[in-house]
């Protein structure tokens, strides 16, 4: 983290659902005052009633709310809120929100925007790992993004291939993909989800491992150099 929270008194949450009840509840432990921002839909929503203020950021599509960094900041001007927390998906791996935050003189709880630009877009951090030397799934993770040529390259690399958003995570925009014929059309639906989710429909294309090992590594930063 770039800031310790231990040194806020009020912490806005940049989230809904789950996540921001989970927030919230850990800054309760902590002494710490929290604000939660909801969209039309998310009125009545458990997070708005656990908060200590609850503050609206537009309608119900999470672009026109949970996605306006313009509104998240303001919300978090006029309810004093010394830091955003931003949860997961919607802003958190957004490395220009993170600076609209330090430039507002609001601490991001995550990553420095250095970071979150290196590793966050999975594109950019495929790119950044193949320099280093890492093996990597085959795929095209590069910026040309003509559904015609992302056929093309799916055709090269060789079905099943997996669609995958390069922003965000959690599981949203990813389409698996069996046969050239499919692609077009999964695209386009990968793209949809992405734009909705994440703000952003850059995707990449990759060979799908059919039964594959995974080992996920979490690295935390206190912000003064450990």
């Amino acid at each position: 983290m770039t800031e310790s929270v231990a040194m806020f008194s009020k912490v806005l949450i940049a989230n809904r659902g789950e996540i921001a009840c989970r927030v919230i509840a850990t800054c309760r432990r902590l002494g710490i005052a929290t604000v939660a921002v909801y969209s039309d839909a998310d009125r009545n929503a458990r997070h708005v009633r656990l908060a200590d203020e609850a503050i609206h950021i537009g309608p119900a599509a999470a672009r026109e709310s949970y996605l306006r960094s313009d509104a998240i900041l303001e919300a978090a001007r006029r309810t004093g809120a010394q830091a955003i927390h931003p949860g997961y998906g919607f802003l958190s791996e957004n490395a220009d929100f993170a600076d609209a935050c330090v430039a507002a003189g609001i601490a991001f709880i995550g990553p420095p925007a250095s970071a979150i630009r290196a590793m966050g877009d999975k594109s950019a951090a495929k790119a950044l790992m193949a320099k280093a030397g890492v093996p990597l799934t085959p795929g095209y993770h590069g910026d040309q993004q003509a559904p015609e040529f992302l056929r093309t390259q799916a055709d090269g690399i060789g079905y099943p291939v997996l669609i995958k958003a390069s922003a965000g995570g959690g599981g949203k925009g990813m389409r698996k993909v069996e046969r050239s014929e499919d692609f077009v059309d999964a695209l386009a639906s990968c793209q949809r989800e992405a734009a909705s989710a994440f703000g952003n429909d850059h995707v990449l294309v990759e060979k799908y491992v059919e039964r594959p090992r995974h080992i996920e590594i979490q690295v935390f930063g206190g912000g003064q150099g450990e």
